[in-house]
């Protein structure tokens, strides 16, 4: 039996995730199935990553190296990806921007208001006043650029960001959604 090694990559943010190894009924199936699927080595059998935890690494694309002896997959992976409960194989975390951060802080006042948080202020107002004010500060950016002033440049497109992120938790979206929208685009 023919096995090749699949570097197992994140579409967007080409941390790797893992390695595996695939033979030609491995790959015909991942193919297929849009899901990522491996030769178990030890099960001696077809084995689909996240067939019992949930935890599907869904494929983004396939390329196959210089030598034709290694594939590398990029994925959107749902969930860790070892079964050690850990992001990666190698034992990393998760990277997160501070962006990401920012929108864990936002979810956390959307479930857990707080009378002395802005944010929460805004949630309290709906999604009318949430959007307006994206509106708002989306002019304020326009306005800024076109002065040229770039430290109130920043300072607004800040307050954009901040708005935009509190604008996809009340529709119950994350930054990650429109992150997958813009790689859909891009690979296309």
């Amino acid at each position: 039996m023919n096995l090749i090694p699949a570097i197992i990559q994140h579409a967007q943010t080409n941390q790797v995730l893992m390695l595996g190894y695939m033979n030609d009924e491995a790959l015909a199936k991942t193919k297929a199935e849009g899901k990522v699927t491996f030769f178990s080595r030890s099960k001696e059998r077809l084995w689909t990553k996240g067939e019992t935890s949930g935890n599907f690494l869904n494929v983004v694309s396939i390329v196959k190296d210089c030598d034709n002896d290694t594939y590398l997959i990029k994925v959107l992976p749902e969930g860790e990806t070892c079964h050690k409960g850990t992001y990666t194989c190698f034992g990393e975390k998760e990277p997160t921007g501070f962006l990401h951060e920012l929108q864990g802080v936002i979810q956390s006042r959307r479930e857990n208001p707080s009378d002395k948080s802005y944010t929460t202020e805004l949630f309290n107002k709906g999604t009318k006043k949430i959007a307006q004010k994206v509106g708002e500060e989306a002019t304020e950016v326009i306005l800024e650029a076109m002065d040229g002033k770039k430290d109130l440049l920043i300072e607004e497109s800040s307050d954009l960001l901040y708005h935009f992120l509190v604008l996809l938790a009340d529709q119950d979206l994350k930054l990650e959604d429109v992150e997958a929208k813009l790689m859909e685009r891009h690979t296309k």
